[in-house]
């Protein structure tokens, strides 16, 4: 993993997780900049994580 992040274009993945939060909370499509971020090598968790800032982590509720 570090190998990748010293390799890759870390400002330019950046700039996407930025453009993924941003849509995000303009209720905008995704999927085609999660896509460019993949190509850019970022991470899952690196998406996640931004995905999280702004929608939350799910929690299930237990009913008994």
């Amino acid at each position: 993993m570090r190998k990748l992040k010293a390799k890759r274009n870390n400002d330019n993945v950046k700039e996407l997780l930025d453009k993924i939060e941003d849509a995000a909370r303009k209720d905008k499509n995704l999927m085609p900049l999660i896509l460019e971020a993949v190509k850019s090598y970022a991470t899952l968790g690196e998406i996640s994580d931004t995905l999280r800032k702004v929608f939350g982590e799910y929690k299930s509720s237990v009913i008994l």
